[in-house]
């Protein structure tokens, strides 16, 4: 047996938080209408925050609302209103990291628990006591941490001062996400919310020869992706992150889709399942572990969590993403007597297609799509369009939510 522990997935619109509470998250985050850190996500009005709570906690779950970009005075002007929205929905905590706001959140909503981001960077004890002093009731650890260092500040700090941690997702080629480029570069202040990720983009070293003339420097073939960054997963070390004192485990992408937010909830749902019951030496499946393949990701890494025995925390071949199953349907319902599944399609797919289904807790169950019919009742060989209504015989029970999707050769895009 290992410790209970909070799984914490990202939400960056209403149906994926519908879909990270479907497959497992026990909280999500989720963003407002400014000071997010993801202004390029859909993020929630004012009555979507509402919503949000409601269900959470008609579900017995939890929503923490990012309030943590690093704001100018006129951010602080304006940030009032922002809270009285926020204060409207009454989520569990906010998540913040400028002590300008959370000076005024504690004269506004002395009440409201604060998570203070892993772009505050908090290394070591002493920080964090600091922040502790001033109403952080829980730190979200920098990335650049391994367990050991993790296992030394736990063991320094209050049990009431909680930890979460990263375990997978996108990683930052910046020092705790503090980064630059994309003002430099573009304009866009990747502090607030508009990073274009410049760090993902190809480059090239060149040297001016005597006669004016610019010439490439490259160590090898694999010298141009010099600032990108692999994605996290810590899977598998889930019980000696539990073990060492954290929490809240926590899954990086605001702005992934439903399929990505679904597959990665529920790879770690069925692990964390796993290892509370048959305790922290059990080997953990290799089917959970690939399901996080079938999600768009970067080539995996560990970051910083073994330490010096870290490894290859860079990917210098290529910086786009690897996804090894696409996303096809989503499950309205489905007709169990006659074997017929309503679904909003979302990629096309064709007539005898072998489609894999993604259901909670539920994975490597396959069909074979033996017929589509439009809702007008028309039959067709394939689903072209983006959304349309659908109905397919499936011979394999469903549920309302469950995921459609088609396995193949491993795409980059």
């Amino acid at each position: 047996m290992i410790k209970k522990a909070e799984l914490l997935s990202p939400a960056g619109n209403f149906e994926r938080l519908q879909t990270a509470f479907r497959f497992g998250a026990d909280a999500v985050y989720i963003g407002a209408s400014a000071m997010s850190l993801r202004n390029f996500a859909d993020n929630f009005t004012p009555q979507e925050l509402i919503d949000a709570v409601n269900l959470a906690h008609s579900l017995d779950k939890k929503v923490y609302v990012t309030v943590n970009a690093f704001a100018r005075d006129n951010d602080i002007a304006s940030l009032p209103i922002l809270l009285e929205q926020i204060k409207a929905a009454s989520p569990d905590a906010l998540i913040v990291n400028d002590p300008g706001v959370i000076r005024v959140l504690r004269r506004t909503l002395p009440d409201m628990p604060l998570h203070l981001s892993t772009q505050a960077n908090t290394l070591n004890s002493e920080s964090a006591m600091f922040w502790h002093d001033q109403g952080i009731s829980r730190i979200v650890l920098a990335r650049e941490l391994s367990l050991d260092d993790i296992k030394r500040m736990r063991d320094n700090i209050p049990d009431e001062l909680e930890l979460e941690m990263f375990v997978h997702g996108a990683m930052c080629v910046s020092y705790s996400g503090r980064c630059l480029l994309s003002n430099y570069i573009d304009g866009r202040d990747s502090n607030r919310g508009e990073c274009v990720q410049p760090c993902r983009w190809k480059y090239e070293l060149r040297e001016k020869g005597k006669d004016g003339e610019f010439y490439t420097m490259e160590e090898d073939e694999n010298g141009t992706f010099i600032m990108n960054s692999r994605d996290l997963r810590l899977i598998e070390y889930l019980p000696q992150i539990i073990d060492a004192g954290v929490c809240s485990l926590k899954i990086e992408g605001r702005m992934k889709s439903i399929s990505y937010v679904a597959a990665v909830t529920n790879a770690y749902r069925m692990a964390l399942d796993f290892f509370e019951k048959e305790g922290k030496d059990a080997i953990l499946s290799e089917a959970i572990v690939n399901e996080l393949s079938k999600a768009s990701h970067r080539p995996f890494t560990t970051g910083f969590f073994n330490g010096k025995n870290a490894d290859a925390l860079q990917e210098t071949s290529h910086a786009g993403y690897i996804q090894d199953a696409m996303i096809c349907a989503t499950v309205e319902e489905y007709d169990a007597d006659n074997k017929v599944a309503h679904v909003f399609q979302r990629n096309r797919f064709f007539v005898n297609d072998t489609l894999e289904i993604l259901s909670p807790c539920d994975i490597g169950r396959t069909f074979s799509v033996e017929w589509i019919k439009d809702a007008e009742g028309n039959a067709l060989e394939c689903a072209p369009h983006p959304k349309q209504e659908l109905y397919i015989g499936c011979s394999e029970p469903l549920k309302k939510g469950d995921i459609l999707k088609m396995s193949g050769e491993i795409k980059r895009y």
